[in-house]
């Protein structure tokens, strides 16, 4: 069965090398203050609110530091995740659909515990995060599938 709806195998490699540097730069802006990276831009913005002020369809000048690593994150992620193994057969399409249920499953599982056991300011930071979560637990899942797999056919050789 051929999956239409996955990149070409080279867009893995260039996912990665989008993906690992946007992680590091999120993990050193979530140890240090967001505010001591600044790029400034002015952008379009569907929404914004500024103190008590919402603006709608406006264009506001912000700093676009954490738009830029979520967005390379994202990007990255999506290459990687989504890009066809060299070898794409129905029993790696099965490890794929098999990791994204996983990821989902575990993801909305600690959704539900932030949601029972997380609050105030921290719980839009967990909620934050777990724009990200999916993605994360999707990639590593499959690959450690398609690890496990390689060392399974290895093994039979």
């Amino acid at each position: 069965m051929k999956q239409k709806i996955l990149l070409p195998n080279k867009f893995k490699r260039i996912g990665w090398f989008i993906l690992i540097p946007a992680t590091l730069m999120g993990i050193v802006l979530m140890i240090i203050d967001l505010e001591t990276i600044e790029i400034n831009a002015t952008v379009f913005a569907i929404c914004s609110t500024k103190f008590i002020e919402t603006q709608y369809f406006s264009f506001i000048n912000t700093n676009i530091v954490s738009t830029l690593v979520g967005v390379l994150f994202i990007v990255g992620g999506l290459m990687v995740g989504f890009s066809r193994e060299k070898n794409e057969d129905e029993y790696i399409s099965s490890l794929r659909l098999n990791s994204l249920l996983w990821a989902v499953l575990i993801n909305y599982i600690l959704l539900l515990f932030a949601f029972l056991f997380i609050y105030g300011l921290s719980f839009v930071h967990v909620m934050i995060y777990n724009m990200f979560t999916t993605l994360v637990i999707f990639i590593v899942k499959f690959n450690y599938s398609l690890f496990r797999h390689s060392k399974t056919v290895s093994n039979e050789e």
